[in-house]
């Protein structure tokens, strides 16, 4: 049999084993079984009669009903209770009194743990209908240890097995950074697979836990390389710490990095907070201004491609290079033109696209002078009223920062993509930066400097219709379509550039409504 048509080998179980001193140790469990468990998942409790497996469940029940008063009864009799929790239906079923499989059909089982979480004592009873993808908690009593010590041995089953892991992992790193104990809090996250949870102890000192696992590669799309190694997309967590390391060094306010674990992809990083720098969903102009003067300042040094690392390997920041910059504007004939326009393009207008964007990119792709953090804009910068001069910019998500030119990220925070900057205050804030550029070099070119914009706006324009197109139809986040016209207005007013008037044709052509936003 090929090798590509053999089954998969199956996952060896995790296993991790605590101890619970007291009824406090056993809060302590269900807190933590609370941030990996969910809808349609199935926990099983295991252990000899009084171990405290009711117990255990009662206490995760409280925790996910967010009500520690709840009765929550055994269900010995009942057999099975049913609660509504914040987020998701509970099942917990004592199946000690069930005889066969059979009589789960005649409680309604199907129905009830359908999109729930199921606690289930006495899960042998299940037979075949035990789930392969399971977590159980075996319970032990140890009375040399006293009457209130168990030990908890949790074990994880195929899908579980990932998730126990990294439990596992942020658990230690808790330890290591001095935040065990603290109650963790879900942060909306991003467009990425990354993850935040805010981090809160009982004093209100906050920090953040970054969640952002390895990249699983996707499909091969140009010589057998995924998308994201194409656009040099940061595959793992370790350009994060680097950048925030080489970005505090020149003084700015990137998060600190408490304790990390790169191979689980982990951090405890600076709570920077949430005060943003705009206000009704309109920019805060001294604030744009701050933060412009943040890229003057950076883009005016030496920033070198290699990042050194008192505590692990140096750090190469790849090239912004023409592979990239066209990778990302396939994504517009890719999504947006078929599913958001409406638009099926040839081959050979493709081809047209794609000879008229490597004419177009060619020297800038060539002009690598400096960190470019592509992705600094209003939802990654936070306003620090109580620091000084350029540290009151907080920069956060710059992982996929790459050695590129600095009309980037003039452009992504100028033609924000979720945030409408008025004409008059972009062109206030253009003037801004290139004073601050000249007033450090003589040699500084505007009008150079401006076809770069220009072309460069419209490239992140291009890229951005398309990625949002595609986190609709892919990835079920709709949300995003709210701020397409937006785009699109940016990308027909840098379409007006001389130095895309061959562009402009081609859009003018095939996508005629984008030119007449």
């Amino acid at each position: 049999m090929p090798a590509d048509q053999r089954p998969a080998e199956p996952i060896a179980p995790a296993a991790w084993r605590l101890d619970i001193e007291n009824e406090e140790g056993a809060e302590a469990l269900a807190s933590l079984l609370a941030t990996f468990v969910g809808p349609g998942d199935l926990v099983t409790l295991s252990g000899d009669l009084g171990a405290g497996k009711t117990t255990l469940a009662r206490a995760l029940i409280r925790r996910l009903c967010n009500d520690p008063d709840l009765e929550a009864p055994s269900p010995t009799f009942t057999l099975m209770q049913v609660y509504d929790g914040e987020r998701f239906p509970i099942v917990h079923a004592d199946l000690y009194r069930v005889r066969s499989p059979d009589e789960l059909t005649e409680l309604g089982w199907d129905e009830a743990a359908d999109g729930a979480l199921v606690l289930v004592e006495w899960a042998d009873r299940m037979g075949d209908a035990i789930s392969p993808d399971r977590l159980d908690v075996a319970l032990a009593l140890d009375p040399s240890r006293g009457e209130t010590f168990r030990s908890a041995t949790l074990t994880g089953y195929g899908a579980f097995v990932e998730r126990l892991n990294r439990a596992q992992a942020i658990a230690e790193l808790f330890d290591q950074a001095g935040w065990s104990g603290a109650s963790r809090e879900y942060m909306l996250g991003d467009a990425s697979v990354r993850a935040y949870e805010r981090l809160r102890r009982p004093d209100g000192e906050t920090a953040i836990l970054m969640i952002s696992p390895p990249r699983p590669d996707g499909p091969p799309v140009r010589g057998g390389r995924p998308y994201s190694a194409i656009a040099r997309l940061a595959e793992n967590i370790d350009p994060f710490i680097a950048m925030a390391q080489a970005l505090a060094e020149r003084g700015l306010s990137a998060p600190r990095i408490y304790a990390c674990d790169p191979a689980a992809g982990l951090a405890v990083i600076e709570d920077l907070g949430a005060e943003p720098v705009v206000e009704d969903g309109a920019p805060i102009p001294e604030r744009y201004k701050e933060a412009v003067s943040v890229l003057a300042c950076l883009h005016s040094t030496q920033t070198p491609p290699v990042i050194e690392r008192p505590d692990g390997p140096a750090y190469n920041i790849p090239p912004y290079d023409l592979d990239a910059l066209l990778i990302e504007v396939e994504l517009l004939p890719d999504w947006y033109a078929p599913h958001h326009y409406g638009a099926r393009l040839s081959s050979a207008s493709r081809a047209i696209f794609q000879s008229l964007w490597r004419s177009t990119l060619a020297e800038i792709a060539d002009a690598r002078d400096t960190w470019v953090l592509r992705d600094y804009h209003s939802p990654n910068l936070i306003w620090l009223p109580q620091r000084k001069g350029l540290g009151r910019v907080g920069v956060i998500d710059f992982q996929d920062c790459v050695m590129g030119h600095p009309a980037y990220d003039v452009a992504s925070l100028l033609q924000d993509a979720r945030v409408s900057v008025p004409d008059d205050l972009e062109l206030r804030l253009l003037s801004h930066y290139a004073l601050t550029r000249t007033q450090a070099d003589a040699t500084f070119s505007m009008p150079q400097f401006a076809a770069a914009y220009a072309i460069l706006g419209a490239q992140r324009a291009t890229k951005v219709l398309g990625i949002f197109t595609r986190l609709d139809r892919r990835d079920g986040k709709p949300a995003y379509l709210a701020h397409i016209p937006r785009v699109e207005r940016y990308l027909a007013r840098n379409l007006e550039h001389p130095a895309l008037a061959a562009l402009k044709g081609w859009y003018k052509t095939h996508l005629p409504r984008l030119v007449a936003s």
